[in-house]
């Protein structure tokens, strides 16, 4: 069995390219109205966002050493001596804490097993992103080293910029002031934030209105891309249950930029949980966070 890729249900990928790609996925569970969802019990996006907007308030926990050393185990048995976990950022989950010391009691007691936990310092299709660029290196015949090389060469130029509808579930998660969170959404603001170089959301600045905001967020992209302008293949964005709103951003991108290739995939209820319907978020290669 060749190198095992994997990575937290909070990369956000849609599954038909996680089981195209044969990769492994550890969920960090979401207990919503008393139920908890997991890998066994899933929930789909609008369903989710649909009891959001109707008063529920969901809370998620990371996953534990055990779990993940079950899971990372298992593909040991089957003959898997080298596994690449890029984990969600620690910025903002201590997952990657569990998955670290998982994988040291792992290599403690199997001879010959190479595991490697990489912070991605990433969130949601930002850390898809950086995923669907280690696949195509992995696709080149790329040693391990090679590519975790690539890979923390790679996480300071994933640049993650989003915006909310709803700041209400921003002040929940202690990302706004109760302050902010009233003026702002009786003016009609829009806040744009971003996941900085240590993987935490920071506040970026805050446009007028929706179609402000989202144009906005192209705006920035263009400052930001820099000398990545030509290496962006592709982009991705991820929504809380506004498809327009995230097609409307595709295609203002494509129209500026002429990138065509673009993923576009529900918000998962992991990250869903703190940031609410109606969050879009656009994730790209530029010259720094």
């Amino acid at each position: 069995m060749s190198m095992k890729l994997m990575t937290d249900n909070t990369a956000d990928l849609p599954l038909s390219y996680i089981e195209e790609n044969n990769i492994g996925i550890l969920t960090l569970p979401c207990n919503l109205d008393g139920v908890i969802y997991d890998e066994n019990n899933m929930l789909d996006s609008k369903t989710f966002f649909h009891k959001m907007r109707n008063g529920s308030m969901p809370t998620t926990s990371q996953v534990n050493p055990q779990e993940a050393k079950s899971r990372m185990e298992a593909y040991v048995k089957e003959g898997c001596q080298e596994i690449l976990y890029l984990a969600f950022s620690s910025g903002l989950s201590g997952t990657y804490n569990s998955v670290r010391i998982a994988a040291e009691e792992i290599m403690s007691e199997y001879q010959n097993v190479n595991i490697q936990v990489v912070d991605t310092l990433c969130a949601s299709l930002g850390e898809g992103l950086l995923v669907y660029l280690t696949v195509e290196e992995m696709k080149k015949g790329k040693s391990m080293a090679e590519i975790v090389s690539f890979v923390k060469d790679t996480i300071p130029h994933i640049i993650h910029i989003f915006t909310v509808d709803d700041l209400n579930h921003l002040h929940r998660g202690g990302r706004v002031s109760k302050a902010t969170a009233v003026i702002g959404t009786l003016a009609n603001i829009k806040p744009i934030l971003h996941v900085d170089d240590q993987g935490h959301l920071i506040s970026l600045t805050k446009a007028r209105g929706r179609k402000k905001s989202l144009t906005a967020l192209v705006d920035i992209m263009e400052e930001s891309m820099g000398s990545y302008k030509e290496k962006n293949g592709i982009f991705m964005i991820t929504h809380g249950d506004c498809q327009e709103d995230a097609e409307f951003l595709a295609n203002a991108i494509t129209k500026r930029f002429g990138i065509k290739d673009c993923m576009i995939n529900p918000l998962g209820a992991t990250i869903g949980a703190h940031t609410g319907p109606g969050l879009v978020a656009l994730f790209f290669l530029g010259d720094a966070r």
